[in-house]
């Protein structure tokens, strides 16, 4: 009696889109490396700044895509957030910094280096303040534009939060302590977005491993950090520990409430300020 042979189940791919930094790749660790069952899901990763990724999202190129809060506005439609992998910044998040030394108040009066229009960050200063001037400028280029006096501030949402000073930049404003003063919360910069036309089912399979993956970079820190320190950008060791640990914390685990209204009322803030022009169905998976 002829034995019908098993049919090999196909493997699924999910496209998953985030930026080439160190704690996108410390959350990312477990998958990337193959370190953990999938179920029969093959993650393939592509690294892309922030910028470029808000800009995919609205055509829904990714299945899973590291977004801006401000750009998932513009993307609601296509994506749901996941519950977890957001950055999320209690009482510190985007500085703006300048060559001599200048007040807040004098910001109606600069030309600022930002790192793009979708970005949370440009959300939340124009919250703060909707009359400057503003040049684009790739996130990674910003304290060299303020350096040259390209500009006369500059938008700092990466690494260069730590080491501004040391290059003789000095602070006119931390958002994210600005952000905390007014509203007691932490300030969302970025999560990750899941394709709603994967139907309920596939979602939540692949909410799972991400969440594993965060999981075990956290319980096996030191290589996730070995890991990261590729995507470092030349940064110290030391340094790169510190800034991975101010994005990826337990806020990134899990938003818990004061993570889901701080997303909310950003939203809800850049839209009563006719900076968004609708108000934002958000929409977390379970």
């Amino acid at each position: 009696m002829a034995v019908t042979p098993r049919a090999i189940p196909k493997t699924r791919t999910i496209t998953v889109a985030h930026s080439p930094d160190s704690d996108d790749a410390f959350m990312f660790y477990g998958l990337a490396t193959n370190k953990l069952e999938t179920d029969g899901l093959k993650f393939e990763h592509t690294l892309k700044d922030i910028q470029s990724l808000n800009e995919d999202a609205k055509k829904g190129v990714y299945d899973v895509t590291a977004v801006s809060f401000h750009a998932y506005a513009y993307v609601s439609d296509k994506y749901a957030l996941l519950p977890h992998g957001a950055s999320i910044g209690d009482k510190y998040g985007p500085i703006l910094v300048s060559k001599e030394p200048r007040k807040p108040e004098e910001i109606s009066d600069m030309t600022i280096a930002i790192p793009g229009e979708l970005t949370s960050a440009f959300l939340a200063l124009r919250l703060y303040n909707r009359k400057f001037e503003y040049i684009i400028v790739p996130f990674d280029q910003i304290i060299d534009a303020v350096q040259k006096g390209k500009a006369d501030a500059g938008l700092l949402i990466h690494e260069g939060q730590l080491f501004y000073k040391q290059l003789g930049l000095d602070k006119v404003l931390d958002l994210g302590e600005w952000w905390h003063e007014k509203t007691g919360l932490p300030l969302p910069m970025g999560g990750n977005a899941i394709r709603r036309d994967l139907g309920d089912d596939l979602i939540k399979q692949v909410s799972k491993h991400l969440h594993r993956s965060i999981v075990y970079s956290m319980d096996n820190r030191e290589d996730a950090m070995a890991y990261a320190m590729q995507f470092a950008r030349d940064m110290p060791p030391e340094l790169a520990d510190r800034f991975v640990a101010m994005w990826v914390n337990d806020l990134t685990l899990d938003y818990g409430e004061r993570g889901k209204e701080s997303v909310r009322l950003l939203l809800e803030e850049g839209y009563n300020h006719g900076i968004i022009p609708h108000r934002v169905d958000i929409d977390f998976v379970d």
